[in-house]
């Protein structure tokens, strides 16, 4: 994240502790802004002499903070510490590993305030200076030739018309960044809707692996219980045909009948068993089905993934041409900063040629 702000400002001081946010709603209770103890770093940028706190998570900036001397850290506990940034309209909570990290925090957060009121003290004072410069200088006379007033103006036009392209440039970039991250969050969410799918299908083939494996092994017994009722059917069969053959000499119609009838209870059974195994086969087929839907959406998971690291691809060529740009621009605006110091020169010139004209006349 900020790749063009990196490069202009430097890390002076890291730690680690986990980030919270204060309630908006209720302005009491803190909101975990982090899963995980992350890294809370102060940077400063010496081109605009400005100091910022910087935490990222992942992709996202959980805290960017600039530091003005008017903020102040407080230590709430042993190992906690909050600070409210008004810009952002939100009070940030810092917890800490050991109360060492924490008082290095404190005193870092102090040096760093005193450091920012220091540097807007100077410019406070810079800018009192060219007002009271610009104040002392008189209207230039009507006498003086246009040759003498053109130089500067053409000093000062150029530069300003490059900077005006550097910014569209830079407003063009930053479009195209925005709308190929926005292109970036779009895959992220169809890798994660393909991701919870996969979990699903995983679940599912889980629980239906689980199935198969029990009814496998209820498989086997019911076969084994098949064999033996076959048996015992053939064996029943055996002494009904008996019974048929010899008669009156055998057991009476009564038993013939019990025989009759456990032999069709049999059946029964075998009937059923038969239909639970058909039931078993057909559930086969569907943990096939859905180990098929599992290896479709293994595939888009990947075409995903593919098509997000295409996309990081461009981003980062993105961020180095506006990384470029910005050089660009900071260039063009240290032109214009030699361009105005000229103009100031030939301003004071001018002031020192008019005194010297005054003084002539005055003679």
């Amino acid at each position: 994240m900020f790749p063009h702000h990196r490069e202009r400002e430097q890390p002076i001081f890291s730690a680690r502790a986990h980030v919270f946010q204060i309630d908006p709603a209720t302005k009491r209770n803190w909101i975990p802004a982090s899963k995980h103890a992350v890294t809370v770093s102060f940077f400063y940028d010496a081109n605009r002499n400005v100091y910022r706190i910087i935490s990222v998570g992942g992709t996202k900036a959980i805290i960017n903070c600039s530091i003005t001397p008017s903020m102040t850290f407080t230590k709430t506990s042993q190992k906690f510490g909050q600070w409210a940034d008004s810009r952002a309209n939100t009070v940030y909570g810092l917890g800490f590993a050991t109360e060492q990290q924490l008082h290095q925090f404190s005193d870092k957060f102090k040096e760093v305030k005193d450091a920012a009121r220091l540097a807007r003290e100077k410019s406070q004072d810079k800018e009192l200076a060219n007002t009271a410069l610009n104040i002392a200088a008189p209207q230039y006379s009507q006498d003086l030739s246009d040759e003498l007033q053109s130089p500067p103006v053409m000093c000062v036009n150029g530069p300003e018309d490059k900077l005006f392209r550097s910014q569209s440039a830079d407003i063009t970039l930053s479009s195209e960044k925005e709308r190929i991250k926005k292109m970036l969050s779009e895959g992220s969410i169809c890798e994660m809707n393909l991701e919870a799918e996969l979990f699903t299908l995983q679940d599912s083939n889980t629980k239906l692996v689980a199935a198969l494996h029990e009814a496998n092994a209820n498989v086997e017994q019911w076969k084994k219980q098949l064999a033996a009722y076959q048996e015992e059917t053939d064996r029943l069969r055996e002494q009904v045909a008996e019974l048929e053959a010899h008669g009156g000499q055998g057991p009476s119609d009564l038993l013939k009948d019990e025989l009759t009838q456990s032999l069709e209870e049999l059946e029964a059974l075998l009937k059923a068993k038969d239909e639970e195994i058909h039931i078993l086969q057909n559930k086969k087929v569907e943990y096939h089905e859905m180990e098929h839907d599992r290896d479709e959406a293994i595939h888009r998971l990947r075409e995903t993934e593919m098509r997000n690291a295409e996309m990081e691809r461009r981003i980062q060529n993105t961020e180095q041409t506006l990384s470029n740009s910005l050089e660009d621009r900071d260039r063009m605006d240290s032109e214009i900063q030699r361009a105005i110091e000229i103009l100031d020169i030939k301003i004071f010139d001018l002031n020192d040629l008019r005194q010297s004209l005054v003084k002539l006349i005055d003679k």
